[in-house]
């Protein structure tokens, strides 16, 4: 018996099986919905922001003296 998931965007329940190549998606639309939703930092993993300094924004010592 194949486990049943839920599909992340739509919701609609699929079997995890090869009847679905786009698992955890139930379709290629649904999948291209999610990876454009992630594009357009609509979804984002959280964290803090980086902090950069003020030599890291600038080139700081790091840059070649000509």
């Amino acid at each position: 018996m194949a486990v049943r998931v839920n599909c992340p965007t739509c919701k609609r329940g699929i079997a995890w099986s090869d009847d679905y190549p786009f698992r955890p998606f139930c379709s290629e639309r649904c999948r291209l919905i999610d990876l454009g939703a992630w594009l357009s930092e609509q979804h984002a993993i959280p964290g803090k922001e980086p902090e950069f300094s003020d030599e890291s924004a600038s080139g700081g010592d790091s840059s070649p003296e000509n």
